[in-house]
């Protein structure tokens, strides 16, 4: 009984940590059309280059920000240094949360656990979304505008006591404590960068290409939603939080099942064959929503991309964890995490903005989501299925 409380508080722990920090981010990705007139009056675009690839830590430094109007050019600076505050913090909270929930995993239980890690940000997603529904309900575009924007932001904040809270009370899976006791004694070292890279380049090169998919799903595929939405499709932004709420919980249900079904039926199988169909329902999907768009087509179109990559979220976690033996398994997925979302995430709706403009086509974000999948796809069939493998821990 105590050991299941222990795995309890572990699983809430990882998620909860995660979540926290993807609530931010997904809030400041919702929040971009304001934010980028309030602190980039005179150039929005850049406000996505520089801040949508960076995570959240500095939650506080954004809420309590002074605007462009008050402060002029350091304004810009400001949330700039903040995103960067981020990213920093969060570039190993990937690797660390995910191989908490694998080492801690029961046998036969890998898959189910891992895809917690996922179901978090997808919990993230549904919060940012409530959050954005809730101010443009209550408040006028001129209070959004003047303070209202921040309320997401302090929500965030308001959070991190909890989930310091936890995290300091949860109790580190065996495999950590027997790795520690290793490397105190001498007998196992940490393997250093060179030494991970030298011994396990090609896992790391299919690593970043699974995330490639993942990052590339994330900024486009949900957060630019907003985006293109209303400035694209010239869809209401209350009614496309309502479609990002819709997903974010249909993601929530299924993720775990998947995880879940991984278990018995194999990871390897079940991911070559949600990019299959990821890939095949995308074009058609966007060409209708933007042939007539309309709040259900969004809707419609955004659950049936869901369906595939629900699955793929539901595993990619554990997969990417398997990739890797323990003692370099933290440091292994962050650097394969970190890499693929600098490039591929961070610029994504820059990108995809200056190709809606450069080819005056709605259909570029599905152009370059269909990029990314044929990347992971590629990377998924050089994967090693190693569900069943008991040496795993």
């Amino acid at each position: 009984m105590q050991t299941t409380v222990v795995k309890k508080k572990s699983i809430l722990a990882a998620v909860i940590g995660n979540a926290l920090e993807w609530y931010d981010f997904l809030a400041f990705a919702f929040m971009t059309p304001i934010v980028a007139k309030l602190f980039f009056p005179n150039n929005p675009a850049a406000a996505m280059v520089m801040v949508t690839g960076l995570m959240a830590v500095a939650i506080a430094l954004i809420t309590f920000a002074p605007t462009y109007a008050a402060v002029g050019i350091a304004a810009p600076l400001f949330i700039v240094l903040a995103r960067l505050l981020q990213g920093f913090a969060a570039g190993g909270e990937f690797g660390t949360s995910t191989a908490l929930l694998i080492e801690m995993a029961p046998p036969g239980k890998r898959g189910f656990y891992g895809s917690w890690q996922m179901t978090g940000q997808m919990i993230a997603l549904l919060l940012g979304a409530a959050a954005g529904t809730l101010i443009t309900e209550i408040f006028t575009q001129a209070q959004i505008m003047a303070w209202a924007w921040r309320i997401p932001f302090a929500l965030g904040l308001l959070i991190v006591p909890v989930a310091i809270y936890i995290r300091r009370n949860v109790e580190e899976p065996e495999t950590f404590r027997e790795m520690k006791a290793a490397q105190a004694a001498g007998t196992v070292r940490e393997a250093t960068l060179g030494e991970m890279l030298r011994n396990h380049m090609r896992e790391t090169l299919v690593g970043m290409g699974l995330v490639v998919t993942l990052t590339v799903s994330i900024y486009i595929t949900f957060t630019y939603l907003t985006t293109f939405s209303t400035v694209t499709l010239k869809l209401p932004l209350r009614d496309t939080f309502l479609v990002q709420m819709a997903s974010a919980a249909f993601m929530i249900v299924l993720m775990p099942l998947w995880g879940a079904i991984s278990d018995r039926v194999g990871r390897r199988p079940l991911m070559i064959g949600s990019l299959i169909g990821y890939l095949l329902v995308l074009y058609p999907a966007y060409s209708w929503l933007t042939s007539e768009p309309s709040i259900t087509r969004l809707l419609v179109a955004q659950l049936s991309i869901c369906v595939f990559v629900s699955v793929y979220f539901g595993v990619f976690s554990t997969v990417i964890a398997e990739l890797f033996p323990a003692n370099v398994r933290s440091l292994g997925m962050s650097l394969a995490y970190n890499i693929a979302v600098m490039i591929f995430g961070g610029f994504a709706q820059f990108i995809v903005t200056w190709l809606i403009r450069a080819t005056g086509s709605p259909m570029a974000p599905a152009y370059y989501v269909m990029f990314g999948v044929v990347v992971g796809l590629v990377a998924a069939f050089f994967i090693r299925d190693r569900t069943h493998d008991a040496s795993i821990h």
